[in-house]
């Protein structure tokens, strides 16, 4: 039989080493659920699961339900990923693919600094400079002429709403998305774009034909991650928002998202209403790992469907 092959004592102590940290990650994600979970308890006894259905928000009565802040986190996020996607993928492929030499570097390199802009500096842009843009060039026009047979939008149109929420999430989020579907279009081999173009198919046709083979599941991974920056964002949203709890449907109405409703009522919060904000922040918590989980299962079929394919 054959001996078996001892570790070096520096291995051994590496592993253990790096064994530990995935085990402090792991603790401290559990440590935080646990956490929340202890402190939403007093909520979790008065209301029940139907704290998640009911829509009441009463400091004054003792009335507490989730369901407008997750229909606003939730619509925000959705619409912010719809802008945001088409717009990164795209500028990820003009810079790939399209872009002369000179120009690569400026674009990536500020796409790389949007990411670092602190999100209050966001709010502040998006308060001063985004709301009157949209307000006056989007929001009244629509509002006029298409509000009255159309109920996406219907107004009055104040400016702070869900629409002015969710462009601004778009923007923030686009950097993240950008970068990591740069990375994945540079796996390409330049061989496959050759062949395709060898054989009389125009740039788009190459675009396409690489995108749907290869690409797919990596710019699904950065719209994952995209999406996970914008269910989580506070500050940004808090200040755009209008931080009106109630079920719309227009996208020119106010809205609440969790995040936002945390941060705005944390600080004077006591008893009943403390719990419950901290119900709020463990149903986000669970949100965004149900999200996360969801995608990982789609994107290992994707990555299976992709391999069969090839």
């Amino acid at each position: 039989m054959p001996k078996k092959v001892s570790k070096n004592p520096k291995d051994r102590a590496f592993e253990a080493l790096s064994a530990f940290f995935a085990a402090m990650v792991l603790t401290l994600g559990l440590l935080l659920l646990l956490v929340l979970l202890y402190e939403s308890l007093p909520a979790l006894r008065k209301f029940g699961a139907g704290f998640i259905v009911s829509q009441a928000w009463n400091p004054v009565e003792k009335e507490f339900g989730a369901l407008s802040f997750i229909y606003g986190t939730v619509i925000t996020s959705f619409l912010a990923i719809l802008l945001a996607v088409p717009l990164s993928v795209g500028a990820a492929i003009f810079i790939n693919d399209f872009a002369p030499q000179w120009l690569k570097k400026p674009v990536s390199l500020l796409a790389e600094l949007l990411a670092a802009i602190p999100s209050v500096i966001y709010g502040l842009w998006g308060i001063f400079v985004l709301v009157p843009m949209l307000r006056s060039a989007f929001m009244k026009p629509m509002a006029k002429y298409f509000g009255w047979w159309i109920p996406l939008f219907k107004g009055p149109v104040y400016g702070p709403s869900v629409l002015a929420a969710s462009v601004l999430l778009s923007i923030m989020i686009v950097p993240f998305i950008l970068s990591v579907s740069r990375e994945v279009l540079a796996t390409v081999p330049v061989r496959q774009k050759e062949a395709v173009l060898a054989i009389g198919g125009t740039r788009w046709e190459m675009i396409r034909i690489v995108v749907g083979q290869h690409c797919i599941p990596g710019i699904f991974g950065a719209t994952v991650l995209g999406l996970g920056r914008a269910l989580g964002e506070t500050m940004a949203v808090t200040m755009v928002i209008g931080n009106r709890p109630d079920i719309f449907y227009s996208l020119f109405h106010q809205g609440y998202s969790m995040a936002a409703v945390i941060a705005n009522e944390f600080a004077e919060a006591a008893d009943l209403q403390l719990s419950s904000l901290i119900l709020i922040g463990l149903l986000l918590f669970i949100l965004t790992f149900l999200v996360n989980l969801a995608a990982k299962w789609i994107l290992s079929n994707l990555v299976k469907n992709t391999s069969l394919r090839n």
